[in-house]
């Protein structure tokens, strides 16, 4: 029988005091590429970054021997002989040594790498390093991904897109990483040798877009299945992206089984015991309600040891392994008895194949569903797993941190994690102050088993900044001073000091990007949500900041024009003054509708629909990272048929906008793309006004459910429509941009006072 955790927790404090590691199976978790491989890729990265010329520059060793205790990675910086002829970095890592170059072309040169562009102006002589730069992450993990993250935004990747995001990982840091892609090729395998047909591995896997939620156990069959090529596809980019994570140095998560099986299981071994789950999240039991296996079956170590030898076969291991049972579904006891055995069951899986496994396991569930997770049943399931073999992602730690009210997640070692975005909505959101100041504050709490950082976005490609600054936190051992860290910031983004840009990004810090207590950033704006006479449109800033910053950056436009950086963070501050002046319009649209004044409803409705939204997506079409077309035509690049072209088509729209066959979660993964404003949100809004108008004029009443059921016609219909949308930006941005600020800030200015909170 365990030990209370107390008592664990004390004998673990004990053995680190004494010398010993923690936890003997993290220490053993270490890149197993030489430190020549790790060298050597990253001189390649380099190469990539900046060219051979500039490169040749640096000089790049990798030496185990400097890490600090317990294997924390370290980097020095220092100058050549003669200083400045050649910068020197050296790194216990590879991971460690991109990070030592990624410091040094920031705070020495004043560059910036980031989702939506890089600033790479190198000196023509390299400044030197003096006196030399030694800095040990207080972290030992760095972690990076969530689950979602592989449907919302990596689905179409190409190994060109895969190839920039390992770059940028490993230059912030990043050692710890998710690697799902291509798994259902294992699957389909294991599920063939287990008798299963096709048609029963097709009937459970569904489509590419929604993949991720397949493999949590919440849904099947919707959308899909994805055909062989997808399969064959997806598993030569695995290759790739492995090869290139591990030569880096980061250590690879792979998937395991966590108890969920097709319904063919059942056919093939009638007396199997396993129990049909619930459904989930609005959708019925022709989507969801999966079969989950009681973890005291025999098959259930059968099955996932069987998956997990099969991936160690095919892609080898770094001994690290995910998987979420109870994902957003309530387990089907509370007993602490079976939440233990359901754990204990799912890490016998794992060291059935891989006797070094160690469980890393998404801590969403705890916060998610909290009437059940009590303290009894966390514990339960957390110590159904021997201390130290499990890694606990406190996924939401930056606004409901688990680890404070389960004494440090029981004994188990728990890695603080930054979620921040649902969706991969955009939407300027972030909570500053609290990732500034949460990691160092779970570090100090009693017995704290926390072992590291991590940036666990349900969607990337949004709101760079809050990313840029959860990595520094990551080396650091203390808090940035955040007005000087914008300052920098804004400068190295730019390649230039600007005080109005620099004015401007630490209005946004202090007030958007400033989120207290409890921030969830679904973006509920009424421009990307179905309309209705009941819209939230309450803000936990004052939105007068955005307007300023507006103002400011648009001020800096003469200057800083030039810069692709500068001129994508334009559009994006733009779009939020934007969606703000929205709410502006949506109440002045209410307010006449109920006070029956048909005059003021004609005028704000056509300003909204027939100037607003068409001159924002006239902005958004400007800029290829705000292109719907893009997102469309990655989705079509993946077909190997004019089927599967349609297939992925369907995939790709379903999600940004209804996310299930009838909006079973409409809207959730919204995006302001060029495209998507117009012949989306556009028509829809179209419709509510012109819907309002027709009521006032004919003095009948406004129904929601008959406008719900008219909407869905528009959303269905542009998801079915074919219309194809170009992949190439439209238009001058910074033009657009000027005509849109000359027409809509003084609108601001005067909207400004709505909506603050």
């Amino acid at each position: 029988m365990a030990l209370p955790g107390m008592l664990l927790l004390l004998a673990a404090a004990a053995a680190e005091a004494a010398g010993a590691p923690r936890w003997e199976s993290l220490a053993g978790l270490r890149p197993e590429a030489s430190e020549a491989r790790q060298a050597g890729a990253v001189r390649e990265l380099l190469e990539r970054l900046v060219g051979p010329r500039a490169a040749s520059r640096f000089s790049v060793s990798v030496n185990r021997s400097l890490a600090g205790p317990g294997g924390l990675d370290t980097y020095r910086l220092s100058s050549g002989t003669p200083p400045g002829d050649v910068v020197e970095v050296a790194g216990s890592s590879g991971v460690a040594a991109a990070s030592g170059i990624y410091r040094y072309l920031k705070d020495f040169c004043g560059c910036h790498v980031s989702w939506s562009g890089r600033q790479l102006r190198l000196p023509e002589r390299l400044p030197p390093v003096s006196p030399a730069v030694l800095v040990t992450s207080p972290n030992r993990f760095r972690f990076y991904q969530n689950v979602c993250t592989q449907s919302y935004s990596y689905v179409w990747w190409s190994w060109e897109r895969w190839e920039q995001e390992i770059d940028w990982m490993a230059l912030h840091g990043i050692n710890m990483a998710l690697a799902f892609t291509g798994q259902e090729a294992i699957w389909q395998r294991v599920y063939l040798s287990l008798g299963l047909n096709q048609s029963e591995i097709n009937e459970y896997f569904t489509g590419p877009a929604f993949l991720a939620w397949n493999r949590m156990g919440n849904l099947h069959t919707w959308a899909g299945p994805p055909p062989l090529s997808w399969h064959l596809k997806q598993l030569y980019l695995q290759y790739r992206i492995l090869e290139r994570m591990r030569s880096l140095g980061m250590l690879t998560v792979l998937p395991a089984f966590s108890g969920h099986i097709p319904r063919g299981i059942l056919r093939v071994f009638p007396r199997i015991n396993a129990t049909r789950l619930g459904s989930w999240s609005h959708f019925d039991c022709s989507y969801s309600c999966t079969y989950l296996l009681s973890p005291e079956d025999l098959m259930f170590q059968v099955i996932g040891t069987l998956f997990l030898k099969e991936l160690i076969k095919e892609f080898g291991t770094d001994h690290v392994y995910s998987a979420d049972t109870f994902n957003e579904m309530c387990p089907l006891s509370s007993e602490p008895a079976y939440l233990s055995k359901m754990s204990t069951a799912v890490f016998q899986s794992m060291t059935g194949a891989d006797p070094q496994a160690v469980w890393l396991m998404q801590g969403w569930l705890f916060q998610h569903q909290p009437d059940f997770w009590k303290p009894a049943q966390v514990r339960a399931l957390l110590q159904g797993v021997p201390l130290g073999r499990m890694v606990v992602l406190d996924l939401f730690a930056e606004s409901k941190p688990v680890y404070p009210w389960t004494d440090s997640l029981y004994g188990q070692p728990f890695i603080w994690c930054m979620l921040h975005n649902f969706g991969g909505n955009h939407g300027l959101f972030g909570t500053a102050e609290s990732i500034n100041q949460g990691p160092f504050t779970a570090r100090r709490f009693p017995n704290s088993t926390m072992v590291g950082v991590g940036l666990t976005p349900e969607g990337i490609e949004q709101n760079d900044v809050m990313y840029e600054l959860m990595t520094d936190i990551g080396w650091r051992k203390e808090p940035v001073d955040l007005r000087r860290w914008a300052a920098d910031y804004a400068a190295q983004r730019y390649g230039a000091r600007n005080a109005n840009a620099t004015a401007a990004w630490w209005l946004l810090l202090q007030s958007v990007y400033n989120c207290s207590g409890v921030c969830v950033n679904h973006n509920h704006s009424p421009l990307v949500r179905r309309p209705s006479l009941r819209m939230n449109t309450e803000l936990w800033y004052n939105q007068s900041a955005v307007y300023e910053a507006w103002r400011l950056l648009q001020g800096s436009a003469g200057e800083l024009g030039g810069s692709s950086t500068f001129r994508y963070d334009l559009v994006d501050v733009a779009r939020q003054a934007m969606q703000q002046l929205v709410s502006g319009y949506y109440w002045d649209i209410k307010q006449a509708f109920q006070g029956r004044t048909l005059s003021r409803l004609l005028t704000a409705g056509g300003v909204l629909v027939y100037d607003l939204l068409p001159d924002l997506d006239s902005l958004l079409a400007s800029d290829e990272r705000f292109l719907l077309g893009r997102w469309l035509e990655s989705a079509r690049l993946m077909a190997a048929s004019d089927k599967e072209a349609g297939l992925y088509d369907l995939n790709a729209r379903n999600q940004l906008t209804l996310w299930g066959p009838l909006g079973n979660i409409l809207d959730y993964a919204n995006k302001q793309l060029g495209g998507l404003v117009l012949d989306y949100y556009g028509v829809r809004w179209t419709l509510f006004v012109s819907t309002l108008v027709e009521c006032l004029s004919t003095g009948t009443p406004f129904h929601q459910n008959q406008f719900n059921q008219a909407s869905f016609q528009v959303e269905r219909g542009f998801i079915y429509n074919g219309k194809r949308y170009s992949a190439r930006p439209a238009g001058s941005t910074l033009t657009i941009a000027e005509k849109i600020f000359l027409k809509y800030y003084p609108k601001a200015v005067k909207h400004g006072r709505l909506g603050a909170a």
